[in-house]
């Protein structure tokens, strides 16, 4: 296979209990995630990695495709290291378990960049922030990016800081979606890194592969999503889907 895409999915969360379970206009969280992923056309295979049987057992009723791994793990990444270790794939990429209004697009655009770039092992996204209260939200991560667009900072802060904002200078802000494609000699890799104080610091697993070194490739996507964490998100994203019906 080129590409797979791996949902990581677990039962507890600490401001949302279940909420790959969560309810949307009928189907459970997981299965919109699920369903919207199955539609990018470079993914070969979908699969969702859980260590919980109530989600296991969701995903089989809806028909699609699931691993249950160790309970043992303290991230997503992990988990879905678990899953393809055997597997022969090149690149593979991580679908966050809470972005029930991710765009196809998003996913074939990572998976692209490292396929048709072989000197790129990893790619995530970023979307422009329109929104001031979006920017002040701890729970919704910001990134900066040079002028090749490799990820300089990623944080829960407001970055960069915009109170010395010169007259006519427009200063982008974006937030990052968390939607990550990897090599996966450099899954592997990752891994195996000893966690990061930024990482540590701002709780954002990613933090670990710029501190020691690696380049993330960040690629702007014009298309919004809602990441799932609170029950605020969940009823935002429930309303956009029902005006969009």
């Amino acid at each position: 296979m080129d590409v797979v895409g791996i949902i990581p999915a677990r039962y507890g969360s600490t401001r949302l209990a279940a909420k790959s379970l969560a309810n949307i206009l009928g189907k459970p969280m997981i299965q919109h995630i699920y369903e919207r992923a199955r539609e990018a056309s470079v993914l070969d295979e979908v699969i969702v990695a859980t260590d919980d049987e109530r989600i296991k057992k969701t995903v089989c009723d809806f028909g699609g495709k699931v691993v249950l791994t160790s309970k043992d793990h303290s991230s997503g990444t992990e988990r879905l290291t678990e899953v393809v270790f055997d597997l022969d794939v090149k690149v593979i990429v991580n679908i966050q378990g809470d972005e029930p209004l991710l765009h196809p697009s998003m996913i074939n655009d990572v998976a692209y960049a490292l396929l048709e770039n072989k000197e790129l092992v990893m790619a995530t996204l970023k979307h422009r922030i329109t929104d001031e209260k979006e920017f002040d939200n701890p729970n919704i991560v910001k990134v900066i990016t040079d002028k090749e667009n490799f990820a300089v900072y990623f944080s829960r802060s407001p970055i960069p800081n915009v109170l010395r904002k010169k007259e006519g200078v427009d200063i982008p802000l974006y937030k990052h979606i968390g939607i990550y494609a990897y090599t996966k000699d450099f899954l592997l890799t990752f891994k195996g890194l000893k966690p990061s104080r930024l990482e540590e610091a701002e709780s954002l697993e990613q933090l670990r592969a710029i501190e020691h070194g690696y380049k993330i490739k960040v690629l702007e996507t014009k298309h919004e999503t809602v990441s799932v964490d609170t029950q605020e998100d969940l009823d935002k994203v429930i309303r956009y889907l029902k005006n969009s019906t």
